[in-house]
């Protein structure tokens, strides 16, 4: 920054207060937008019967670089973790029960990172809406494509093996 002329650090301060004053996170779901409802929650082409939960908004961008799914999403906002002071009351469950009694929904997949906190808020959302009746599935774990059996941690073969599936 300091090699930059004054022109570039004014340039890039702008461009900082731009973002602050048109980003936004979506009335509906919370992801990061610049329009509110966000383009995927306006989407008529996505599925509206189907919530993928995440933590943050860049999750959002991880599974849509897959191209894999095409429904709605729900951000949370963070995980339980009571280590952090971070509980339920925190996070953005209210909004999620909200929708699920006014939207018509079928599933809700609960796609947190496998690790303590994100299997914890996991099996807190599966408790929380199994009794709505709408199906509550996590994302599989397993090996990635092209890894090697050699490397695998005994968690994540353990958990493959459980997630098998008839070819």
């Amino acid at each position: 920054m300091i090699q930059q002329s004054r022109e570039q650090a004014l340039a890039l301060a702008d461009a900082i207060v731009a973002i602050k004053d048109r980003v936004r996170l979506c009335g509906r779901c919370f992801a990061v937008t610049e329009s509110d409802p966000c383009a995927t929650c306006s989407d008529p082409k996505r599925d509206q019967s189907l919530v993928c939960v995440v933590a943050e908004p860049r999750d959002i961008f991880t599974i849509e670089r897959s191209g894999a799914y095409r429904g709605l999403y729900h951000v949370l906002g963070g995980v339980i973790s009571p280590m952090d002071g971070v509980g339920p009351n925190q996070l953005r469950i209210k909004e999620l029960l909200t929708r699920l009694s006014t939207e018509k929904l079928n599933e809700v997949i609960v796609a947190t990172n496998p690790n303590a906190e994100g299997e914890a808020t996991a099996l807190y959302l599966s408790r929380l809406i199994a009794p709505s009746g709408v199906i509550v599935s996590r994302l599989a774990y397993g090996l990635p494509i092209g890894g090697d059996l050699d490397y695998a941690d005994d968690l994540t073969l353990a958990r493959a093996m459980e997630g098998r599936r008839t070819l």
